[in-house]
């Protein structure tokens, strides 16, 4: 029997298992550097199948070796990450979230579930592999500075140093059975944009008497956009969005201040920072140039992430051998964030996402919504297509 009839036996065998798995943690879920009930979840787990986790990385982490045959030849790490959102959930399932205005609503419960899926695989074929399978149980993904970066600035790509690294992420918009994939550059760095801009509040009626903050801070946001359409180097994606305008005044007031944030977000790190440097300079000087005064600050988000073109081709190949090349698509650039960047920036990353959707069952909802759901098919699908991608890297790099 081949490797791969192999994977998929185990796989089938244990997707009852994923599943309960899967639905334990969609009923319990911890925001972030708050798993600690989750990560004693996961430490038991390993322990019943026979690995012996190392715990408290980055508070909440967890990290577990694989040893195969000739463990220093190669190290392949693979990433879940664990963290929950604060979100009141609405589906009418069974397994509902039990901890109000906590939900798993971007797939994290799938992609540990998952990843302990594959440590059994891995763990009953570990004779038949050679090199290391390091798996990494990271704490919160939602919340900068991203539980990665803390991660990795414990070692966790150390001891022993980790060759490439593959993680995987739940797709709505893509059916179960069909696998995405992207090589270069995938998602955005996400920076947060925090603005308030100090006037001077008066009456309505007479605004020759006042510094009327929401006319500069409405001046400011248009402007802001001329960075993005006229600095930038139209190869290189980019956003700059503002979500929150505060204005406590009313129709006949002028407040003393408004209050603005937003996220700015691109594919380039020299453009991130320059970019980031013009929007502090414009609103600044814009401020000062209408009388008011400007208040700046940044929260440095994810750097953006960098799918290896080697690596993704490899993983591409070995993934249309498990589901059939009809069932692999091929990814637009995202702008959305994720800390796995972190990752991509340190060694040889696949970030690739596994489909989830299935109409017919109205299994349609987006990450992030209170009512996203997949079909549970995907946890058999995604385990063994993990363990089978990490077996074949270890044998052909």
């Amino acid at each position: 029997m081949s490797i791969l009839e192999k994977i998929k036996n185990l796989a089938k065998e244990n997707s009852a298992n994923t599943v309960k798995l899967r639905r334990h943690l969609h009923e319990n879920p911890e925001l972030s550097f708050c798993e600690f009930e989750t990560a004693q979840y996961i430490a038991a787990e390993l322990r019943a199948i026979g690995i012996e986790p190392q715990e408290g990385v980055a508070g909440t982490g967890l990290v577990a070796l694989i040893k195969g045959k000739n463990p220093e030849k190669r190290v392949v790490a693979l990433r879940a990450d664990i963290d929950a959102l604060p979100i009141v959930e609405q589906n009418d399932v069974s397994y509902k979230s039990k901890n109000e205005g906590v939900m798993h609503a971007c797939g994290h419960d799938v992609h540990t579930a998952s990843l302990l899926g594959v440590a059994r695989i891995l763990y009953a074929l570990k004779d038949e592999f050679e090199g290391t399978i390091k798996l990494i149980f990271q704490p919160a993904e939602e919340k900068a500075p991203g539980g990665a970066s803390v991660m990795i600035a414990e070692g966790v790509l150390e001891n022993p140093n980790v060759n490439a690294i593959i993680g995987q992420h739940v797709a709505p918009n893509i059916p179960v059975g069909k696998i995405g994939f992207r090589e270069g550059m995938y998602m955005a760095s996400t920076d947060e944009v925090y603005i308030k801009i100090i006037g001077k509040g008066g009456h309505g009626a007479a605004p020759h008497q006042s510094i009327d903050p929401i006319l500069v801070a409405s001046h400011i946001i248009v402007a802001l956009q001329q960075i993005i359409s006229r600095n930038r180097n139209p190869a290189f994606p980019s956003v700059l969005t503002f979500g929150k305008f505060i204005a406590e005044g009313a129709t006949n007031i002028i407040p003393n201040e408004v209050y603005i944030e937003g996220t700015f977000r691109c594919m380039d790190e020299n453009w991130r920072a320059e970019g980031l440097e013009k929007i502090q300079k414009m609103a600044e000087g814009m401020a000062e140039a209408m009388g008011a005064k400007c208040e700046f600050w940044i929260v440095k988000g994810y750097p953006f992430l960098q799918n290896d073109p080697n690596l993704t081709k490899q993983m591409k190949a070995y993934a249309s051998e498990y589901v059939g090349a009809e069932n692999i698509v091929n990814l637009d650039l995202w702008m959305g964030g994720e800390d796995f960047a972190f990752y991509s920036q340190k060694v040889d990353a696949c970030f690739y996402r596994l489909g989830t959707r299935n109409e017919e069952q109205g299994i349609t909802s987006g990450v992030h919504t209170p009512t996203f759901n997949i079909d549970e098919n995907s946890l058999e699908i995604g385990p063994g297509l993990m363990a089978y991608m990490a077996m074949r890297n270890l044998e052909n790099s």
